[in-house]
């Protein structure tokens, strides 16, 4: 079950592969995310001493939140995976022009999880001919629609 999509991803990247894993939350943070306060549009996966790391997610605490923290929305945030998988991932984020762009926040086994992909840019012609693609579908579907 999602709870939240980063849509302009896609429109800004070509999405290569795509993994999953685990975060470190403070108990705040799951009660937000539970309430649906979270936004991964403008964040990003930073790779720090053989680490994955989630930077720039926004977790907006509740206003019931303890009095005796400070809840920091835009903490930075231990990304959980096997050793070999980070391994496997810094050989390929290495290579000139890609990145690690978070896609979706979901449930899985009553778990938060992130999905994440590994990304290269798209450049504004490749941005028009998307939605030159995309336009076409639509007018493709209205046409089968109306016969």
């Amino acid at each position: 079950m999602s709870i939240v999509q980063n849509r302009r991803a896609f429109h800004d990247y070509f999405i290569e592969e795509r993994y999953e894993a685990g975060l470190t939350l403070e108990g705040w943070e799951v009660k937000s995310i539970r309430a649906g306060r979270a936004q991964i549009n403008e964040s990003y996966v930073l790779l720090h001493n053989d680490e994955l790391w989630l930077v720039g997610a926004h977790i907006s605490p509740l206003t019931a939140a303890s009095t005796h923290i400070t809840p920091d929305p835009t903490r930075s945030r231990k990304l959980l995976m096997h050793a070999e998988e980070i391994r496997r991932l810094i050989g390929k984020v290495e290579q000139r022009g890609y990145t690690l762009i978070p896609l979706d926040l979901h449930y899985r086994k009553g778990r938060i999880k992130l999905e994440f992909g590994l990304a290269r840019g798209k450049l504004k012609h490749d941005k028009r001919a998307s939605e030159r693609d995309r336009e076409w579908q639509r007018e493709k579907q209205r046409l089968l629609r109306s016969r």
